[in-house]
């Protein structure tokens, strides 16, 4: 069984993971939580996976961060051909992770491609074996174009060994995720470690999950977590009313993501398509919750006094830590 105050006390204020907690993150087989059980994965299903990821961030932000990001970009096994991705996951040490922007090139050259650019916000950089990107093509010097006139691109995963990190992360808040920019310099990559995001070779139900839906409940089971974190640190400290509420809210925002994450497994299962109104009530149900997680940790937070204030007390943390994360761009709101 975990030992979660020691763990929460291992991370405070450190600006990266020890071999210990690494060890861990391992042992649980944490970053395997969507890859299937013939790769070495833990192969849940997706009302499994968000419960799993809420509980890691319940124990701290940058640990329940970079097991969702990373889990999510081991999700790519299932991308990957069965022969690449058995020898990748031959271990349960197989760590992705990168960048979902178009960040550079890749100039084909026979059965291979070049690759060359810049990436940014790469959560875990410094941890992991692997790195995926998307690059726009480039075929005998030219561009290559979609019907639409837009750069036609591929994913690509390269060795970490291809990739110069370039250390750029300094937020305020989620420090141990260490989510460093990164670099490749013209490094030569075999098509069959190229991928199509949304074409799978694996059959179940986690990769039919459209990829928004995906996308918005695994960040927003991060932000109950970080929230249920800090409700539970205030309780030793102080009593106050609007800790019932939260505690209410909390117990009824984790029961709409399992109920929006069995309805999804059941629709699939029924083989019925999931209409981009269900798509739309799910983002902004995940909108509303983060909104209304600000409103109550900006009430909370000035009751827990100056200790609060100190870099090295743990609620301080937590609560740089949520506002940090929540800036990520699918609940972050536009100004208008």
């Amino acid at each position: 069984m975990l030992d979660i105050p020691t763990i929460r006390k291992q991370l405070l204020n450190v600006d990266r993971f020890d071999d210990e907690i690494l060890a861990i993150i391992e042992s649980e087989n944490w970053l395997n939580i969507w890859v299937p059980k013939n790769y070495n994965g833990l192969g849940l299903s997706f009302s499994e996976g968000l419960a799993r990821l809420q509980h890691v961030a319940k124990i701290d932000g940058s640990l329940g961060w970079l097991v969702t990001l990373c889990s999510g970009a081991n999700y790519f096994s299932r991308n990957l051909k069965p022969t690449i991705a058995k020898e990748l996951f031959s271990s349960q040490k197989a760590c992705f992770g990168g960048s979902g922007m178009l960040g550079g090139t890749a100039e084909k050259q026979g059965d291979y491609y070049l690759i060359h650019g810049l990436w940014h916000y790469a959560t875990g950089a410094p941890y992991l074996t692997h790195f995926t990107l998307n690059a726009k093509i480039i075929e005998n010097g030219v561009e290559l174009l979609d019907e639409n006139g837009e750069p036609q691109f591929l994913s690509f995963v390269l060795d970490e060994s291809q990739v110069e990190m370039i250390s750029t992360w300094q937020s305020m808040g989620m420090v141990a995720t260490s989510s460093h920019s990164f670099q490749v310099n013209k490094q030569l990559v075999h098509e069959d470690y190229s991928f199509v995001y949304n074409y799978f070779y694996s059959n179940d139900l986690v990769e039919q999950v459209p990829f928004r839906i995906f996308a918005d409940l695994t960040l927003l089971v991060n932000y109950i977590g970080m929230a249920e974190h800090l409700l539970e640190k205030s309780l030793k400290h102080f009593t106050f009313a609007l800790q019932d509420e939260l505690h209410q809210y909390l117990i009824s925002s984790t029961l709409k993501v399992t109920s929006y994450a069995k309805k999804i497994e059941k629709l699939l299962i029924s083989k019925t398509s999931i209409s981009e109104a269900l798509e739309k009530e799910i983002h902004q149900f995940g909108e509303d919750v983060v909104q209304q997680l600000t409103q109550y940790i900006i009430v909370l937070y000035p009751q827990m006094g100056i200790q609060a204030s100190k870099i090295n007390n743990e609620i301080n943390q937590i609560f740089r830590d949520f506002f940090t994360a929540t800036q990520h761009r699918n609940f972050r709101k536009e100004m208008v």
